[in-house]
């Protein structure tokens, strides 16, 4: 739904930037901004932080707790893991198109 959301300002607005430069006499062009007032990168980057999470837990299949801002991925867990599931993890996580770098300092360790 808030994909389908993004996807239908996203629409609007770039056709009312389109409909503006075609009666404009000098093209200018604003930021184009969604419903929410906010800005359509911001938009993106959000969609992409929330695809690399996804990713990143579906890879782990554990209970280790994944969150993104921004491509920086943040491992963390309640249970004690060993070192080289916490080594695993941190390669696994890597390897996930998008993500610029990863902290695993919260990942509990034995």
């Amino acid at each position: 739904m808030k994909k389908f959301a993004i996807a239908a300002a996203t629409a609007t607005a770039l056709t009312l930037s389109m409909a503006n430069g075609a009666f404009a006499a000098e093209a200018t062009q604003a930021p184009v901004m969604l419903a929410s007032n906010q800005p359509v990168a911001d938009a993106k980057q959000e969609t992409s932080d929330t695809w690399i999470t996804t990713k990143v837990k579906a890879d782990l299949l554990s209970d280790i707790k994944v969150e993104t801002s921004h491509g920086v991925v943040s491992l963390s867990s309640d249970v004690k893991v060993t070192e080289s599931q916490k080594k695993e993890a941190v390669r696994i996580t890597q390897n996930v198109k998008g993500v610029k770098s990863v902290t695993a300092e919260a990942l509990k360790a034995e």
